[in-house]
């Protein structure tokens, strides 16, 4: 028999014969690991315990104790678990596909009926008891022949459409997990009873068209969560719910920062302690741009396809973009545009108006760039996902000897932005080429290594993110985590040697001949709307001080103190305070609970005591007590907090 050579991760190898298990390679270790082993990882792919290894490689045993590969297997499994007790509950119900995502799982169904919230813990149990029973799960590779004649029987259509999508080469593999089964590529637990049966959980139900074509059936989708213990799920839904009461939506109506509607979709309509929000952090970027070196530009909305040909853009993102055809004058055909969906091939343009040379470099050059982008409107989401929002966006043009330092100053520059708004840590992850992209494979191997050099000679380790790299470059992605432990994407650095090539940037070099720059990409917020949104949510609507629209609330006690609130006020807007006066006749407990909703962080009550005194009685957000001070006093205290981190 044909003997593989298996080497493990202590770097010591072993002869095996051909087709043997992963399973079987455990328990030839000893017979503890054989009993807890739930996959393996074969070459870098995840394995299935009952799978053939028919070729040397190199191999790792996972057991539960491995998180990633253990919690995408219970994720999995409970997508064929749900699918089967919905099966054995409604006989009727086609299946189609269930694939494991972040924090859990989907299946989608086809049924007559709609899925109800006693729906959900009706399938709950019955789940439970198919775990209980610790049914065994087994694989098979089929024919084609066979996979269709088989769900053309059991009346599965979507299955069979499925099957017939399978390219010609690739194997057809069925699982099963007890006697219901399923086509899948897997890998599975070995039976249902390794799934822990008290840490998953079915949170809801949503609609979802078949392939995601709006053209096809309207399909159900139940959505499930899923861990190791009781512990971890009961810690993601104290989250959950913790991230429902930090909803901006709800947290945008309560404080009338903004809106939107349906004659405007993904477009946001901004009130004015909304605008407040989104101008004070546009003025402190605009300060810290400035301090860091940048120029500011502006460019047109709406801008001809040529250049959008010309960029790449028009093959590569034109289904992104929003087109707009107009009759010019004296002009056979439509001039054909396209509203601006980035601004970088435009900023091209700017560099290019004069000649630069090597001394002019690096060159920043920044933009509070309006864009446009198509999103489907499923993928909308409050201010978090739109289609119109506004970029921090800037563009370095430097030659390749400044990559390295120019992106150790942007990470240091990045750094102490998110301080100051409040997040002291992030996360750095490497994007590399896409499968659709502009450029030839040598070019990007120069971009990929100046990129990855420059960060690890800036001092950050970071994650990779196969694939996910821009058309035109690679990128670096900078995740921040807010208050309750959820992560975002925000800030980006791309590296692009191919849009100077394809938009003929060039600059004189010391030797006198012409030099192609390097255009570094570069966002430290993304969209202001997205970020006002992460804000929002990370600090509860308890915005920091200088940041909140109403920073101030003079709420009166008696009618007798209206002349003096009004005093109080004009003296902290004298001090750059944003402060208003509430001279209703109502309660004071009434206002300060209307005010609290509407996160107004000070709130300074005045009374018939205050006026003679000339204090206030200070309450802050979040806060039972309340302290007397004097007007003066409190005056310089908030202006003081009312500056702007860079001010201080």
């Amino acid at each position: 028999m044909a003997q593989i050579s298996l080497t493990f991760p202590d770097g010591n190898a072993r002869e095996f014969p051909a087709g043997v298990t992963a399973a079987d390679v455990a328990a030839s270790i000893s017979t503890s690991l054989g009993k807890k082993a739930i996959s393996a990882s074969v070459n870098g792919r995840h394995y299935d315990l009952q799978w053939p290894i028919e070729e040397d490689a190199s191999i790792s045993i996972h057991t539960m104790n491995d998180d990633a590969q253990a919690l995408e297997l219970i994720r999995h499994d409970l997508a064929h678990i749900m699918a089967r007790a919905v099966q054995e509950l409604w006989p009727d119900v086609k299946v189609t596909i269930g694939p494991v995502i972040k924090d859990g799982w989907y299946y989608d169904f086809d049924r007559n009926e709609p899925f109800t919230p006693e729906d959900l813990a009706v399938i709950e149990k019955r789940m439970r008891e198919i775990i209980n029973a610790r049914d065994p799960v087994h694989t098979e590779l089929w024919s084609r022949e066979r996979a269709l004649a088989h769900y053309e029987t059991t009346d599965e259509p979507f299955k069979v459409e499925l099957v017939e999508a399978i390219p010609e080469d690739q194997p057809i593999r069925m699982y099963w997990h007890g006697h219901w089964q399923d086509l899948c590529r897997g890998p599975h637990l070995q039976h249902t009873g390794q799934v822990p049966a008290d840490a998953f959980k079915l949170m809801n139900v949503a609609g979802a068209y078949w392939r995601g074509d709006s053209a096809r059936q309207m399909l159900q989708r139940i959505y499930g969560v899923a861990f190791k213990t009781r512990a971890d799920l009961k810690a993601h839904l104290t989250m959950l719910e913790e991230a429902a009461k930090r909803d901006h939506r709800r947290l945008g109506r309560e404080m009338d920062l903004f809106h939107m509607q349906e004659e405007a979709p993904g477009q946001v309509f901004w009130h004015p302690n909304g605008w407040s929000i989104y101008t004070t952090l546009q003025d402190y970027m605009r300060r810290r741009q400035t301090a860091g070196g940048y120029v500011e530009v502006n460019t047109p909305q709406v801008v001809d396809r040529k250049l959008w040909e010309a960029s790449g853009h028009w093959e590569k993102y034109q289904e992104h973009m929003f087109i707009v055809e107009v009759d010019e004058e004296h002009a056979r055909e439509k001039a054909v545009n396209a509203l601006k969906p980035m601004n970088c091939p435009c900023h091209v343009q700017i560099y290019n108006h004069g000649l630069k040379s090597y001394r002019d470099l690096p060159l920043r050059m920044a933009e509070f760039g309006s864009c446009n982008r198509y999103e489907p409107s499923g993928a909308l989401h409050g201010i978090m996902r739109v289609r119109g929002f506004t970029q921090d966006d800037a563009h370095i043009f430097c030659r390749e000897d400044q990559i390295e330092s120019e992106t150790r100053r942007f990470i240091e520059f990045l750094s102490a932005i998110y301080r100051d708004l409040g997040f002291e840590k992030f996360a750095v992850k490497f994007s590399d080429r896409p499968e659709t992209r502009a450029g030839e494979d040598a070019v990007w191997d120069k971009a990929e290594e100046a990129l990855k050099s420059a960060t690890e000679a800036a001092g950050y380790a970071y994650d990779l993110n196969p694939g996910e790299g821009a058309f035109y470059g690679p990128k670096l992605e900078f995740v921040l985590t807010d208050a309750i432990g959820r992560d975002w994407q925000c800030g980006t650095l791309q590296v692009d040697f191919v849009l100077p090539e394809r938009l003929d940037a060039t600059y004189i070099g010391a030797d006198g001949a012409k030099h192609r720059p390097v255009m570094l990409h570069r966002a430290v917020l993304g969209s202001f709307e997205r970020f006002i949104g992460i804000l929002i949510e990370s600090f509860a609507g308890k915005l920091p001080f200088w940041l909140a629209p109403r920073q101030v609330v003079v709420a009166t006690i008696v009618s007798d103190a209206d002349d003096y609130a009004r005093e109080v006020v004009q003296t902290l807007r004298a001090h750059g305070i944003r402060a208003e006066a509430d001279l209703r006749n109502e309660k004071i407990n009434y206002k300060v609970r209307e005010h609290s909703v509407g996160k107004v962080p000070v709130i300074l009550a005045i009374g018939a005591r205050e006026v003679g005194e000339r204090t206030v009685s200070l309450r802050r957000l979040g806060e039972q007590r309340t302290s007397t001070v004097g007007l003066d006093e409190i005056a310089g205290t908030l202006a003081a907090e009312a500056t702007p981190p860079d001010l201080r």
